[in-house]
């Protein structure tokens, strides 16, 4: 289980996000919606140890600043919106690998993983040279490789075109690699098709935390007639 207890975040006087308190059952994916500057990417890195919680975010039970890091990476990744290398002569193959912390076969597992995400042909490429939405999927291989028992997609669909969102979206509802899937996205479409339930941050606070999110009186409240739904697609009312 995954647990926020007043769970705030400030940085340079200004407060991000404010006394969250939530508990994520073990298995339970949801996804996070909001704004620009609402508090999602922040909360995703307090909830897996990239910023400091201040013993405000337990995991299984444990403060999160008292699981060691090897332990905590079988447990909860976060997939960053962008994908960054330091060092520009690394293949595709030797980048995966260190992905893989546990005895999994590795060649056997990477093998496996590429295909999936059409990126077989770019084993022995440098992983700068292959295409953003390339890098995208390098980053989604990397996270199913890793295997922890939760993991954050922070903007996973960004630089995707809409074969690779589609990709994407195939590997989050069929591969049972990803136990459990927290995501934080613009792509209202994507999440409305996922069906997962919705927590929304308004300005650094949860204003919604369940299931039925798309209904009209919510897409007018959140979206202010912007959004609506026809025919099952989510239309930008431009």
């Amino acid at each position: 289980m995954l647990k926020t207890n007043s769970l705030s975040y400030t940085i340079k006087d200004k407060t991000l996000l404010h006394n969250i308190s939530l508990a994520f059952k073990e298995g339970e994916n949801f996804i996070i919606l909001g704004e620009n500057g609402s508090g999602k990417s922040t909360l995703a890195k307090l909830l897996c140890g990239l910023i400091p919680s201040e013993k405000k975010v337990l995991l299984q039970g444990q403060y999160l600043e008292k699981v060691d890091t090897k332990k905590r990476s079988q447990l909860i990744n976060y997939m960053p919106s962008k994908f960054s290398l330091y060092d520009p002569y690394v293949t595709v193959n030797a980048y995966l690998n260190l992905s893989l912390y546990r005895s999994t076969p590795k060649e056997e597992s990477i093998k496996e993983v590429l295909p999936q995400l059409q990126l077989l042909q770019y084993q022995e490429t440098y992983a700068s040279e292959l295409s953003s939405g390339e890098q995208q999927l390098l980053l989604l291989a990397s996270s199913m490789l890793q295997g922890a028992t939760i993991t954050i997609f922070d903007e996973p669909t960004r630089n995707l075109d809409p074969k690779k969102t589609k990709i994407l979206f195939d590997i989050l509802k069929k591969s049972d690699r990803f136990k459990q899937k927290i995501l934080i996205t613009h792509d209202l479409q994507f999440a409305y098709s996922l069906g997962y339930p919705i927590l929304y941050l308004e300005d650094g606070v949860v204003s919604y935390f369940k299931d039925d999110f798309f209904t009209p009186k919510n897409l007018k409240h959140y979206f202010h007639d912007t959004i609506m739904i026809v025919d099952n697609y989510i239309v930008e009312t431009l």
